[in-house]
């Protein structure tokens, strides 16, 4: 992407995102085809319902040319009377990772790297050990989840730091190098190449490792700020690091601990690095994805090929009946009403982000979700989000 399209994409985004600001949010009329504000508040109840009730939950619908539509239930945190925040910030967990997709294939898009470079090619030797080899390994693998390295998140003295020691670890800023060492540890899940998915956080840490030294040494931060949060003009999105602390509105996210006691989950360092580190609000989401589907994030060819899709299988089958597929830090996933959204999730401590676009960029929509007693059955709460999703999307009203 040049100097010049970036300064326009720039203009052009902030434009539109201040006209959409511009809009008072009394104005909830009714989308095209008929889903309303009550229709949201029915299906974002249906989602706290299968949450167990136990959970805030947060919903926003962008529509171009109309007023947002918004819902909320729950309170700003436990013995707290004060209500969610209509914008919360919050941490978007794995949605972060298609901010990070997004930075690799712009850097694809000016030639300074290939999505059919090996790993091993700007990663001598990181890849490796215990059957890994990153000669076999390219970043097209890495963004697609087809790479088969064991993903360190499951590494088991990780999860027990983060289940069973959270409040002596809270503040744990391991770096991606070590993060990725741990996963080299394990052998891989499969060769690649042979048409396998299986999901890896360790994919994102590598892809960014990756932009960094293509980038000519710019951090993956800086990278994600100057070249996606500044120009869309994300005044509350932000990449906290090793900080553990969200600096504007949010909820309080808290799990009940052993000895029936609240354990707060809100202030943290885990999730620091490019598989899980942007923080953001339901309105910025929906302005970043709307801004990714309508073609003004990346020129028109990494944008098919982010579209690019293998089948996953970690996710309930939709209401329109066919499995999505999984692209470069996104999945695409078909409606009922025909066509296909683009979205990506993000399961974080105690924090679910759901936002999705219609393919056109015309509507959008996020959910953020989070703990307050136990955490999530997510099957379950996927379902009902995925119904209302599909409503939103589709400009239907719930039954």
């Amino acid at each position: 992407m040049t100097g010049k399209r970036t300064v326009v994409v720039a203009w052009v985004v902030a434009l539109a995102a201040s006209a959409l600001a511009a809009v008072p949010a009394g104005a909830d009329t009714r989308a095209g085809g008929g889903y309303s504000a009550a229709d949201l508040r029915k299906d974002l109840a249906a989602v706290r319902a299968a949450g167990g009730g136990d959970i805030n939950v947060v919903a926003r619908v962008d529509r171009r040319g109309e007023g947002p539509l918004r819902a909320r239930y729950g309170t700003a945190g436990v013995g707290s009377k004060a209500p969610v925040p209509w914008e919360p910030e919050f941490r978007v967990a794995s949605t972060t990772k298609t901010f990070t997709a997004v930075v690799v294939l712009q850097l694809v898009a000016e030639h300074k790297l290939s999505l059919d470079d090996t790993v091993d090619h700007w990663l001598p030797g990181v890849v490796s050990g215990h059957g890994n080899d990153g000669r076999l390994i390219t970043v097209r693998d890495l963004l697609q989840q087809t790479s088969g390295i064991y993903n360190y998140v499951e590494d088991p003295d990780v999860q027990d730091r983060m289940i069973n020691h959270f409040d002596e670890n809270r503040f744990d800023d391991t770096p991606p190098e070590q993060l990725v060492a741990i996963a080299m540890s394990h052998p891989p899940l499969f060769t690649p190449g042979g048409g396998r998915w299986a999901y890896s956080n360790t994919n994102y840490l590598l892809a960014a490792m990756i932009a960094e030294k293509a980038s000519g040494g710019q951090d993956w931060r800086e990278l994600v700020e100057h070249r996606v949060i500044a120009p869309l003009g994300l005044r509350h999105t932000y990449i906290p690091g090793a900080d553990p602390y969200l600096v504007g509105p949010h909820e309080r996210v808290t799990i009940t601990g052993p000895d029936g006691k609240p354990v707060d989950l809100t202030d943290q360092s885990f999730q620091h690095t490019a598989d899980s580190g942007v923080v953001s609000t339901p309105g910025d989401l929906n302005t970043f994805f709307r801004a990714l589907a309508s073609g003004t994030v990346l020129p028109a060819a990494q944008l098919a090929e982010m579209r690019t899709t293998v089948p996953y299988d970690d996710l309930p089958v939709p209401p329109a009946g066919t499995q999505g597929g999984y692209g470069l830090g996104l999945r695409v996933v078909p409606l009922t009403c025909g066509g296909t959204y683009d979205m990506h999730e993000g399961d974080g401590l105690g924090v679910y982000t759901r936002p999705a676009v219609s393919a056109d960029g015309r509507r959008a929509v996020t959910l953020s979700i989070t703990t307050t007693t136990a955490l999530i059955d997510q099957d379950k709460v996927n379902r009902a989000v995925e119904t209302l999703t599909d409503h939103a999307l589709c400009g239907r009203a719930s039954s």
